[in-house]
């Protein structure tokens, strides 16, 4: 195929605004799948993916089409349109020329429409403007139309609208991405340059990398190298998406496709890296992506105590498939043996624990959500703290700093002042706000990611009637009031319920912690004194009673002094007991304690 007749593009657009469903009617009206082989979310392979009914990873799926009596290929990566998955669709855009931008003809401009628009705009590629659903009965597409051009910048006359789930629109659509999408640039004959943009492990051929090729060809029992790692191959199969992998003997300048080479490890591809021959030449490396960096930290614990090993293997697995989540060992006096792990965000959080227990058969323990601090130390060295249990001494530590998110927040306007409420409550420092229309506007805040990551959205949700929206992104870290809170159980540390938190929130927090330990925790025969402390002030008290036990139950009347006797004796062990008694603290007290707030 002629490199001039090639498209590469992608779909983007807010979650649930019909990206799946449009790649559904490519597929189906271009005849890729037989119609027995047909189903719904074509492209998303994992049961997951259909029970949620998102996109969590992107998918590419190579189409043919005929216009005015050429043959074109298309090149279509479907992206996933929740935030914590905005680094596949970066990914996505890196092997694009153009991209499709779904508007929903209902919802109208969301938080995410606008920031996968910024992310096209960035990669200088050609924006095909699309309104969706303009089937629903409350498709309201004048005022998108006016929404997309007053937010987006977008030309009226270059809107098209579409109905994914009945087809309308969708030969007109094919028509622009042929007509407005530039063709790739590239000489096929030229040394070798091909782009990296995802890779997955199969359990028969290794690693399968996902490539753009930019120059040169690429086919089976060429030897490659990678630019940035260094490391030697012998191809051993390419081929295309058909959405199925197709083998085919050669992939060309300007095509998407795949390519084997027994790579046994999924740590030795890099995403982003530069494929070429193996001859050393002085080959320029294309432009790759900065590394996924984890936003959320949490710990996982098998269940049972001799699962250590079976959740390693199954953390393992996770990781083949799945660049952006990390993990490492840690030990908790509490659960054991265990995992600390980054994701991007609480989506990904919820979804790879999810895809633990069904993959792989696990059952873990999931400890509270958190983010990782900066902390600078009296000798100006900076160091990132993920867990309070490593902070440094108090003594060494000259300041804290905290990740901030900008937040893009749409709702509606009648919401604006219960939302700005909710923002100033979570520390968010205002920014901006834009009104796409009468009924809608568009706020900007910085809020410090700590303050999010729990029930911000559902809040949103609640005081918008499920009609807000949000998305965000990491801007850096800024110093703030923040303290270690320490939990003490009868006076001694118990460093497994140790976090940090901003100071003004340290007594709800320690009186939550020691609440919640004083219901879980069952009593001694001494007082138990449940303490949340910043350093040496005591924020927070509760006491456990004890057991009263009835040590005068034997004495039927009689002289008094005898049941006094018994009394100070009792009251003398109690007090024996509770300088030299330890305190038996339950796991379900921890796991209470450690569990995510509602």
């Amino acid at each position: 195929m002629k490199i001039e007749n090639i498209r590469n593009f992608s779909i983007i657009a807010h979650i649930d605004h019909g990206k799946s469903t449009l790649a559904d009617r490519f597929i189906e009206r271009l005849g890729s799948v037989p119609a027995r082989e047909f189903r719904e979310q074509m492209l998303d392979s994992m049961d997951i993916e259909r029970e949620r009914g998102i996109t969590i990873k992107a998918s590419a799926v190579r189409l043919s089409i005929s216009r005015e009596g050429t043959d074109h290929i298309l090149n279509l990566i479907d992206t996933p349109g929740h935030v914590d998955f905005t680094y596949e669709v970066s990914r996505s855009l890196k092997a694009c020329e153009g991209a499709v931008l779904l508007v929903d003809a209902a919802q109208g401009v969301e938080a995410q429409t606008v920031s996968n628009m910024f992310l096209a705009l960035e990669n200088n590629l050609e924006v095909i403007p699309v309104i969706n659903k303009i089937d629903l009965k409350n498709a309201r597409v004048t005022e998108v139309i006016a929404e997309m051009v007053n937010v987006l910048g977008v030309k009226e006359k270059e809107i098209l609208l579409v109905s994914a789930k009945t087809g309308t629109g969708v030969d007109q659509l094919f028509d622009a991405i042929v007509s407005r999408i530039p063709a790739p640039e590239g000489d096929g004959n030229a040394y070798l340059q091909a782009l990296i943009f995802d890779s997955v492990f199969d359990d028969y051929k290794g690693v399968i990398v996902y490539v753009r090729l930019v120059n040169g060809s690429l086919k089976g029992g060429q030897r490659i190298r990678m630019i940035g790692t260094g490391n030697f191959y012998e191809v051993t199969e390419v081929g295309v998406f058909t959405p199925h992998m197709k083998k085919v003997d050669k992939l060309s300048a300007g095509e998407v496709g795949y390519f084997t080479a027994s790579i046994k490890q999924l740590r030795d591809v890099t995403i982003g890296d530069t494929v070429t021959e193996r001859e050393e030449r002085d080959v320029k490396p294309l432009p790759g992506y900065r590394s996924p960096l984890p936003m959320v930290f949490c710990g996982l614990y098998p269940a049972a105590m001799t699962g250590y090993e079976a959740l390693r293997r199954a953390l393992l697995k996770l990781q083949l498939n799945d660049s952006s989540f990390k993990f490492e060992p840690e030990k908790s006096e509490a659960l054991g043996l265990g995992f600390r792990c980054g994701f991007l965000g609480l989506l990904h959080m919820a979804v790879a624990q999810e895809r633990l227990e069904r993959e792989s058969n696990v059952d873990v323990i999931q400890t509270a959500p958190s983010t990782g601090y900066q902390v600078v130390l009296k000798d100006k060295s900076v160091v990132t703290v993920e867990n309070a249990a490593k902070l440094p001494p108090p003594a060494a530590i000259e300041e804290f700093r905290e990740p901030v998110v900008e937040v893009d927040l749409i709702i509606p306007s009648d919401s604006i002042g219960a939302l700005m409420k909710l923002c100033e409550e979570r520390r968010g420092e205002y920014k901006s706000t834009t009104y796409l229309s009468q009924k809608r506007a568009f706020l900007t805040y910085n809020m410090p990611l700590a303050e999010i990551i729990y029930d911000f959205f559902d809040r949103l949700k609640s005081i918008t009637r499920g009609y807000g929206t949000m998305d965000y992104r990491f801007i850096g870290y800024r110093p703030s009031s923040l303290v270690k809170l320490d939990i003490l159980v009868g006076g001694q540390k118990v460093d497994a319920l140790s976090r940090i938190v901003h100071r003004s929130e340290a007594e709800r927090a320690g009186r939550k912690i020691i609440k919640t330990l004083q219901k879980e925790i069952p009593k001694h025969l001494f007082v138990i004194t449940l303490q949340a402390a910043i350093g040496s002030k005591v924020v927070a008290r509760e006491n456990i009673r004890a057991l009263a036990k009835n040590v005068t139950a034997k004495c039927y009347g009689g002289d008094i002094t005898r049941k006094r006797k018994l009394l100070e004796r009792q009251k003398e062990g109690k007090k024996r007991m509770k300088q030299v008694g330890r305190v038996s603290i339950p796991q379900k007290a921890f796991l209470a304690a450690l569990s995510k707030e509602e």
